[in-house]
């Protein structure tokens, strides 16, 4: 008697972006080098996914490829609010 628990691709992308802006809110420094190394990670798994998809079909649902966009959206959406509202400053760099 398990329960499925599905999210829209709205509910994820809202999700990810309350924790990534919540992130970059709390600390700035880890919030520069997770934005950077997971975002990498996943712009190559989506770039090779994509070119794999295309070379041969797969049974990988379309969803996975909407979401792993939405990742990369949420993550470039939530620095460029910060960096908009505190003006491009960040606290590690000791400018003020």
């Amino acid at each position: 008697m398990e329960k499925s628990f599905k999210l829209s691709l709205s509910e994820i992308f809202l999700l990810q972006l309350i924790l990534w802006t919540a992130l970059w809110l709390i600390n700035d420094f880890v919030a520069v080098l997770l934005t950077l190394s997971i975002g990498a990670v996943v712009l190559v798994v989506l770039l090779l996914a994509l070119i794999s998809e295309m070379i041969e079909r797969s049974k990988v649902p379309r969803k996975y490829f909407y979401v792993m966009g939405l990742t990369l959206l949420a993550m470039t959406l939530s620095t460029a609010v910060y960096v908009y509202i505190f003006g491009g400053q960040f606290t590690f760099l000791g400018t003020n």
